[in-house]
């Protein structure tokens, strides 16, 4: 400490952060070495490879970063290195600015604290594109808090505006690499965009949002025309699931379709029955031609739109049902190491898995609420209606609607009950309740004024003595 007695005690508490944070991002990466891979996962990564062709059936943007990283490193554990990096700067950059914000050092541990709960944890090492689409939101707000913590300062507009693009950067990622993500994106934006200009005018709002839709639109373009990735029509799996389950046996016999998908349709149909599987037909009942669903969608499209519109209580039903599963009967609390596969990748620690897994396991067994997609979806109400007053109060009301479309969002398109559907509002809900709980002392915004923004910088600055009481105006950054 004596190298850093010249140090402000502020500053000093920020290292000490961010110590944390990487002593927590190394153990992170030890326990998942090379990454935790399930079949998804596998198939990505033989496409980063090119030992497979490039698809779209999963995001191709994840194999293509993926294959740069291997091409820099040459490990796939360069993938799992970036994941926890992202999570765990974007927590330390959290932390740092809830301590900024509201003088708490408990506070501020508590949100590098998030990212050893059980139910955040379970996923951080695995690479999954629904894990990558939580990190990037959850960057995207560290990105925010940032703003906010800067605004009251003046910044420069070279530094707002740059923020606002590394902040879209983040949320056109988490949008390319999970598609539905676009509802929960959408809250974030608006946090971001609020944090840097408190008061945006119409033409801030239409900047922002070109910026916003430039961002997606040109690396979307960019991957279709480059990487140009096999078309695999993905997207008929989840009307495939819909004709099996709404349209009986008899009706799917006499489907205007061709003989052999009609055949195909009821023979699913029998077989999911059999199974009782309730969802995703075209992996667990499906006769898979070779082609996949690329020469079956169009006639799955149209005979959709036909049958779906005359079966509307049956389709409502079948879909309720399959949301209440992912409400209350979520599985797939953790994903256990590295699926069996023919490219030689296994767990580096097999005993930090054994570890990991019976922390996780344990506490889905003692807390399983926190595993479910009630309880996240309730607390996202709860924040987004009462998110409490002061300066914090923004990002908790847009963490809360974020994670409620997010959760809602899977109503028409849901294909399992998997935990993974509901990591993102597990993630920003606990956080977002941490927030509700920090800014009960803090103030909101005063009116600027002349002169305001200046003295407001000097005195929201926190107290030189941690045990100090919190600062009067901290509300205002």
């Amino acid at each position: 400490m004596g190298q850093m007695g010249w140090m402000p005690r502020a500053m000093r508490w920020s290292w000490v952060l961010a110590a944390v944070a990487a002593v927590c991002c190394l153990a992170t990466i030890l326990v998942f070495a090379p990454g935790y891979l399930s079949p998804d996962s596998l198939d990505q990564l033989r496409q980063a490879e090119g030992k497979k062709p490039l698809t779209d059936w999963h995001p191709p943007v994840l194999s293509l970063v993926w294959r740069a990283l291997i091409a820099v490193t040459g490990s796939i554990t360069s993938m799992l290195v970036l994941q926890c990096l992202v999570f765990w700067a974007a927590l330390w950059v959290l932390a740092r600015c809830v301590w900024r914000l509201t003088a708490s050092r408990g506070g501020s541990l508590a949100v590098l604290g998030l990212g050893l709960t059980p139910f955040v944890l379970t996923f951080v090492g695995v690479v999954w594109k629904d894990v990558h689409a939580a990190f990037a939101l959850l960057a995207a707000c560290a990105v925010a808090f940032t703003g906010l913590l800067l605004r009251d300062g003046a910044p420069r507009p070279a530094v707002r505006w740059g923020l606002l693009w590394l902040g879209v950067l983040f949320l056109a990622y988490a949008m390319l690499v999970r598609k539905n993500a676009f509802v929960a994106a959408i809250p974030v934006f608006v946090m971001l965009v609020l944090a840097l200009w408190g008061a945006p005018g119409r033409r801030t709002w239409v900047t922002c949002t070109a910026a916003l839709v430039a961002g997606l639109v040109v690396p979307a373009a960019a991957i279709s025309l480059f990487a140009a990735p096999l078309q695999t029509k993905q997207g008929a799996q989840i009307m495939l699931d819909d004709l099996v389950h709404v349209l009986s046996v008899d009706e799917l016999r006499s489907a205007d379709v061709s003989p052999a998908l009609r055949d195909r349709l009821v023979a699913s149909a029998r077989e999911c029955e059999r199974v009782g599987a309730l969802s995703d037909a075209y992996w667990a009942c499906y006769q898979r031609p070779a082609d996949g669903l690329r020469g079956d969608s169009g006639e799955i499209t149209s005979l959709w739109l036909r049958e779906m519109s005359g079966h509307v209580p049956h389709y409502l039903q079948y879909r309720l049902l399959l949301f209440t599963t992912l409400l209350f009967e979520t599985d797939y609390p953790y994903k256990a190491g590295i699926t069996r596969n023919d490219l030689g990748v296994e767990v580096a620690h097999p005993r930090m898995e054994d570890m990991l897994g019976t922390y996780v396991k344990g506490m889905v067994e003692d807390l399983p609420w926190l595993f479910r997609g009630w309880f996240w979806l309730a607390v996202a109400l709860v924040l987004a209606v009462r998110p409490g007053k002061g300066v914090l109060s923004m990002p908790v009301r847009a963490l809360g609607i974020s994670s409620a479309a997010y959760i809602l969002g899977y109503l028409p398109i849901m294909p399992a009950a998997n935990y993974r559907y509901v990591y993102w509002p597990a993630i920003a809900c606990a956080l977002g309740l941490l927030l509700l709980w920090l800014g009960r002392g803090t103030a909101a915004p005063p009116p600027a004024g002349p002169g305001a923004t200046a003295d407001r910088a000097v005195r929201a600055q926190p107290p030189a003595d941690a045990g100090a009481s919190k600062p009067s105006v901290a509300g205002g950054q």
